[in-house]
């Protein structure tokens, strides 16, 4: 950590301080400066509460963020699975998002990837072809009409990994956990043998232990900082669990709620990162974002997308 220290290059103690502090602070500025203006705020009970503002944006979270967590109310849909709703207040055409949010036990599901039936070589799938999941989700990115990046689906390797340092893993073992590995840890996964279902997906969001990843705090790194658009994000909690968030402007249930319009991605970050996520990574959004929860009684709740994908990822109880 950088330090001001007097010496005797600054005869007047309080003087030397204060330069060197605004010395330091013009060097530690750019660091959040150099982000797109932006705030979000929490909506609640109590009124409106901004949360994160991109020129005090944390390089790293640690643990999820009171106000925000606070403005969550979870609900059991069944043994495995609950689901909430945030609402949000951002900049320009995300003044009103909503998150809907999924949270997962992995040790109550089966999770693994699913195309749609006789349509192999066409982006086909949506959440109408898991019609008995209890959980139903658009996987990964995707280029032309195939996934893109490692591809693992019943411990077969239909594609190798793509090159994306910028990118993260979600991988299903055989023993039923569930990991979401940084780049540099696919090569070791791969090598183990154990995988059973696999994808890879970018741009990563959350790194490491809570690292937002440098090309999010800065221009210039290869990650639009200024797009809005709708998002699907999927992370790891710290207990081990899965958290889902997709958004949807206005509220889900506005006609207008598929509109492209939503957070930047360093914007997502921070909701992710404020919900007590790890590590996170974004699926592919805006026109293809879908999900489907179904409950104990069999009731579906639906958020469909306007576009069909090549890969979900759907879930079943696992008894």
């Amino acid at each position: 950590m950088l330090q001001c220290a007097t010496s005797r290059l600054w005869p007047r103690p309080l003087g030397a301080r204060l330069w060197c502090a605004l010395v330091l602070h013009a060097i530690a500025a750019p660091l959040h400066a150099q982000l797109p203006e932006s705030a979000l705020s929490v909506r609640g009970e109590g009124g409106s509460l901004v949360w994160w503002r991109a020129d005090h944006a944390p390089a790293r979270w640690t643990a999820d963020r009171p106000e925000v967590a606070r403005a969550v109310r979870w609900r059991e849909l069944r043994r495995g699975i609950e689901t909430a709703r945030l609402d949000l207040s951002g900049d320009g055409v995300a003044w009103r998002i909503s998150v809907v949010l999924a949270r997962l036990d992995p040790a109550e599901l089966r999770v693994e990837l699913q195309t749609a039936p006789g349509h192999d070589e066409l982006p086909a799938w949506t959440i109408a072809d898991a019609p008995g999941a209890v959980l139903a989700v658009n996987a990964g990115q995707f280029q032309g009409v195939a996934p893109w990046g490692w591809l693992v689906h019943a411990g077969r390797e239909l594609q190798p990994p793509g090159r994306g340092p910028l990118s993260s893993v979600l991988v299903v073992r055989r023993s039923g956990a569930i990991e979401l590995l940084d780049a540099p840890e696919t090569a070791a996964a791969r090598a183990a043998g154990d995988v059973l279902e696999a994808f890879q997906s970018y741009p990563s969001i959350l790194v490491g232990n809570g690292e937002v990843p440098a090309p999010l705090r800065g221009p210039g790194r290869g990650v639009d900082l200024a797009h809005r658009d709708s998002r699907v994000a999927i992370c790891t909690l710290r207990d081990g669990r899965l958290l889902l968030a997709l958004t949807r402007f206005m509220a889900p249930e506005s006609p207008l709620a598929r509109l492209p319009f939503g957070p930047t991605a360093p914007e997502m970050a921070a909701i992710m990162g404020a919900l007590g996520c790890r590590r996170a990574v974004l699926l592919d959004g805006g026109l293809s974002g879908q999900m489907a929860l179904r409950e104990r009684g069999g009731r579906l709740l639906r958020w469909p997308g306007l576009r069909a994908v090549p890969l979900g990822l759907v879930a079943y109880p696992a008894r």
